[in-house]
């Protein structure tokens, strides 16, 4: 074992020997920009917040702008769609006023044809009421397309006055 006494006594005389390393001289050879780096990098990081920032800030306005416009176009087709119902109503009513209005005129015509003395009678029964029918039928449908004009014109407004506004157009 005075062996294994003699290497380890050699060992420890020898790292005594060795000179203890500085830690200062670490710190002295990093580079000067290395050590400045902080500043460029707070001021990269704010100028990557301000960004943000305004890009939050400006799709939170293009939101609320979008939003508005959408409830304002909700409310025209809302608007549209009460005025195109109760035009149909009212389209729905004329048309069965005709159609009531030509089977009474067919009832009364066919009451006249029952007491017809005779085919000369008939016949100008016929005419007459050809005649009337027709007047009538195009007096109903010049006042049914005109009607339908109207509803269409009424139910659209409102849809065309929000385009108008919401792309800034001539109203």
């Amino acid at each position: 074992m005075a062996v294994a006494s003699k290497k380890t006594a050699s060992v420890v005389a020898g790292a005594e020997a060795l000179p203890e390393p500085k830690v200062e001289t670490v710190v002295e050879t990093v580079p000067a920009p290395v050590v400045a780096m902080p500043a460029p990098v707070a001021a990269i990081q704010e100028n990557v917040r301000k960004a943000v920032e305004k890009s939050v800030a400006d799709t939170r306005a293009a939101y609320a702008k979008a939003k508005s416009a959408a409830e304002e176009a909700t409310g025209a087709l809302e608007s549209s769609y009460s005025t195109a119902a109760k035009g149909v109503v009212e389209f729905n009513t004329k048309t069965l006023e005709a159609l009531r209005a030509t089977a009474e005129a067919n009832f009364d015509f066919v009451k006249a044809v029952i007491n017809a003395k005779s085919v000369s009678e008939f016949v100008t029964l016929q005419s007459e009421h050809a005649r009337k029918q027709v007047e009538t039928i195009s007096a109903q449908a010049k006042e049914i397309a005109a009607l339908a004009q109207k509803i269409a014109a009424e139910s659209v407004e409102p849809i065309k006055s929000q385009v108008a506004k919401t792309f800034k157009l001539p109203g």
